[in-house]
C-alpha cells in the first residue's frame, strides 16, 4: 500500500477528520437509511462489525442492532483486524450484507487528548491507553525513537556542524529496530562512504548534511556545544526492521501493516490516533479486495464501509461513551456484481444526505419484554 514517504504523508493527510465526523446515533440510521436507497431490503439486512473487542465499541454495537434489527455478526479481531476468513459463513446467515469495519482511539475531554480512555468500571475509573492491542504495538517504536532522539546529538566542531550518534544506532548487522537514513544526515567523503571526524567510547561524530544543515539552519551552536536531535529527528531520517510473522492475519497482522508508516506514528502529536487512522486505511485497501473476490457474495447485495470511531470517555453519570464514527471508504456491490469504491468525500456526503429517522428501527426494551413474556418451548434432549 505504501510506495513512497510522499505516499504515506499524503494518506495520512487525506483523512479528514472534524468535517466528516458524525455521532453513532445519526451515523447508524443515514447508514441503514443509505442501504435502503441501494436496494437493501428491511428483513434480510445482515450488518457485521470489524471491530476491536474493547467494551467501549458495546454502544456502536447495540446501535446496530437497534436499526439493522439485528445483533451484528462478528467479523472483526483485536485491535480492529478484519476477519475475511469469516465471510463464507457471514454471507450464508443474510441476503443482503452490511460490513462496518472500524479502528478506535479514545479521547479524554478533560484534557483534550486522543488515545486514553476512562474506564468507569475500574476501581478509581482511571484513563487507560485506548485502544490497547494499538498502544501495545506501537509502545515498543515509541521507545526505539525516545533513544533514537536522546542518542543522536547535533553538536559543533572546529566550526562545523556536526552529528553525534550512539554506536548502537550505527550497528549495521541488527535484524530489528530503528535504523537511521544516514543519507539524511550525514555527508559523505571524497570516496562516497560515511567516515566519522571523531571517534567516542560509545558513539562517533559526523559532518552533517547539507540537507540537514539547512533543516536547523535556526539552532545556534557554540563552539564545542551539543544537544539532543528530539523532535528535529523526522520521519524521513529513519525506518523501522522487525521479523514478523508474514501469514494473512496472523498474530502480526496489524504490525505488518503499521511498520511502515511507524515513523509518522511516533513522530505525530496524538500516535494511537494516527495508528487507529492507518490501521483503518491499510485494512480497508486488504479486506475489500478479499469481499470483491470471494465466491460467497456472488449474487447479493453489500456494502463494506470503512471508518474511525473516537471513544469519547463517559463524564459522571454516563454509562456509555459519547462514540463519533469518521467515514474513511466505502466498497459497494450490487447482485449482478457491479462494483465501485466511495472515497471519503462522495462518502460522507452521501451519508449526509440521509434522513436521521429510520422507521424500521427496533424497540430494544419492548423487543426484550416480548421474549421474557413468550410463553416457554419444550425442548426435547432425546432419551435419557
Amino acid at each position: 500500500m505504501f510506495t513512497s514517504a510522499s505516499n504515506i504523508e499524503e494518506l495520512i493527510r487525506s483523512f479528514r477528520i472534524e468535517e466528516a465526523m458524525m455521532r453513532y446515533s445519526s451515523f447508524v440510521p443515514r447508514l441503514y437509511n443509505y442501504c435502503r436507497s441501494l436496494g437493501f431490503e428491511p428483513g434480510r439486512m445482515l450488518p457485521s462489525r470489524a471491530f476491536c473487542s474493547d467494551e467501549s465499541q458495546g454502544y456502536p454495537t447495540i446501535l446496530i442492532a437497534k436499526h439493522f434489527g439485528t445483533f451484528p455478526f462478528n467479523h472483526g479481531r483485536g485491535g480492529a483486524i478484519v476477519a475475511t476468513q469469516r465471510h463464507g459463513p457471514f454471507a450464508e446467515h443474510g441476503q443482503d450484507l452490511v460490513i462496518i469495519q472500524a479502528s478506535h482511539v479514545g479521547y479524554d475531554p478533560d484534557n483534550a487528548q486522543f488515545g486514553t480512555y476512562r474506564r468507569i468500571h475500574a476501581a478509581h475509573a482511571e484513563c487507560t491507553a485506548n485502544c490497547g492491542k494499538i498502544a501495545g504495538v506501537v509502545s515498543r517504536y515509541l521507545r526505539e525513537y525516545r533513544f533514537a532522539q536522546a542518542g543522536v546529538l547535533l553538536e559543533r566542531c572546529a566550526g562545523v556542524l556536526c552529528v553525534r550518534i550512539d554506536n548502537g544506532l550505527l550497528r549495521g548487522n541488527r535484524s530489528e529496530g530503528l535504523f537511521l537514513n544516514l543519507n539524511r544526515l550525514i555527508e559523505r567523503d571524497v570516496d562516497g562512504d560515511f567516515t566519522p571526524l571523531r571517534t567516542y567510547s560509545t558513539s562517533k561524530s559526523f559532518t552533517a548534511s547539507s540537507a540537514l544543515q539547512q533543516q536547523v539552519a535556526d539552532l545556534a551552536l557554540e563552539e564545542g556545544q551539543r544537544v539532543a536531535i528530539g523532535s528535529r529527528l523526522r520521519p524521513e531520517m529513519f525506518f523501522y526492521q522487525r521479523e514478523l510473522d508474514q501469514e494473512p492475519e496472523s498474530r502480526d497482522q496489524q504490525e505488518g501493516g503499521l511498520i511502515t508508516a511507524m515513523p509518522w506514528i511516533v513522530t505525530s502529536a496524538s500516535p494511537l490516533l494516527t495508528a487507529a487512522q492507518i490501521n483503518t486505511q491499510v485494512e480497508f485497501d486488504r479486506a475489500f479486495r478479499t469481499a470483491a473476490q470471494a465466491p460467497c457474495f456472488r449474487g447479493k447485495r453489500l456494502l463494506h464501509i470503512a471508518g474511525l470511531n473516537i471513544d469519547i470517555s463517559p463524564q459522571p453519570g454516563e454509562v456509555f461513551p459519547t462514540t463519533h464514527f469518521v467515514p474513511w471508504a466505502a466498497y459497494a456491490r450490487d447482485k449482478e456484481g457491479s462494483q465501485r469504491i466511495l472515497e471519503q468525500a462522495e462518502l460522507v456526503a452521501l451519508l449526509r444526505e440521509q434522513d436521521t429517522e429510520n422507521p424500521d428501527q427496533v424497540d430494544l426494551e419492548a423487543a426484550i419484554s416480548a421474549m421474557a413474556g413468550t410463553g416457554r418451548v419444550h425442548i426435547d434432549s432425546g432419551p435419557a
